[in-house]
């Protein structure tokens, strides 16, 4: 089926899924945090990101909990997992024997857990961000909706295909609460259309490699691809380049989840059809921050959302 993407402007859809807290409206001022820093042991926070120093969307994240840190005159400690939850199982062992003040957790999965619990069981207050982790010793719980965005992702896509078409879904981590609930978001919108069918899906651990590697192989599977989802970006654009190679870009919408750059240049040049653009810069800020309020004595709310937005040509 070929489809026309001859879009003209970028559109940006924002869709509020919770509040954004800053540092101000969960009562820590900056003022504040320099006055617990005088009275108390130097603040150090260790950052454990479950992938690698060059995936896109934690480069942003990173860098907003650095701008916030440098703000309040903290100290980062900043590891990651390459997607390995026995690396970060120790990274958390390590951090506990550093003595840091707070860790702030994008877990690799739930087989963390244990760890999670030990050192929350040695007084260490532990903050998840971007993905969840069900244990009650989490502090508080900062990121996108990700329910919210699968499902925008997937009631936009219905609406492109006029309700009816096969679609390819590429996957994240398995185990990991964002694959987990961007794909439960996106099912439970496409459910109510029962002419649209997954035909496939895959996982591609959030990775471009992956996505690249086994999208071309479900290509040789299937003749009548109408649209792919993809959990993040970075497989979405994996995808986007074997459909190149295979010859059927032009028959294909693709959606994608995060809004990286790369994915913003490939709506402008009609190759990816939308993505649910998170906010990785003000999660990492607003991570950090809440970090600071928490030990400044300040109640923190179990959940902060950081809205999500629709991203269009």
């Amino acid at each position: 089926m070929m489809k026309s993407k001859q879009l003209h402007l970028l559109k940006i859809v924002c869709i509020s899924v919770g509040m954004v807290f800053t540092l101000s409206q969960i009562g820590c001022s900056s003022e504040q945090s320099s006055s617990l820093q005088e009275e108390t042991e130097p603040i150090t926070v260790g950052i454990l990101i479950c992938m690698t120093e060059d995936t896109p969307f934690f480069i942003s994240l990173v860098e907003g909990a650095r701008e916030a840190s440098e703000r309040y005159g903290i100290e980062l400690i900043i590891l990651y997992a390459h997607d390995d939850p026995e690396l970060q199982g120790n990274q958390i062992k390590e951090l506990t024997r550093q003595g840091v003040s707070a860790i702030i957790l994008n877990p690799v999965s739930d087989s963390v857990h244990p760890y999670v619990e030990e050192v929350a069981g040695r007084g260490i207050p532990i903050f998840t961000i971007d993905r969840s982790l069900a244990c009650t010793c989490i502090v508080s719980h900062i990121a996108s909706n990700n329910f919210d965005g699968g499902r925008m992702a997937g009631v936009y896509m219905a609406e492109v295909l006029n309700r009816k078409g096969n679609i390819v879904e590429l996957t994240g981590t398995p185990g990991s609460s964002a694959a987990i609930e961007r794909g439960q978001g996106f099912h439970q919108a496409i459910s109510e259309y029962p002419g649209i069918n997954v035909i496939a899906s895959v996982s591609a651990n959030f990775n471009r490699q992956d996505g690249r590697v086994l999208f071309k192989e479900v290509l040789t599977q299937y003749s009548d691809i109408d649209a792919v989802f993809a959990h993040n970006d970075d497989m979405i654009l994996g995808a986007i380049e074997s459909a190149k190679q295979a010859g059927r870009l032009n028959e294909i919408y693709f959606v994608g989840f995060d809004g990286i750059e790369e994915a913003i240049d490939a709506l402008e040049n009609g190759e990816l059809l939308a993505t649910i653009a998170q906010r990785p810069k003000e999660m990492g800020k607003i991570g950090v921050e809440t970090v600071i309020a928490y030990l400044s004595g300040k109640d923190i709310p179990d959940t902060i959302f950081i809205d999500l937005a629709l991203i269009l040509k």
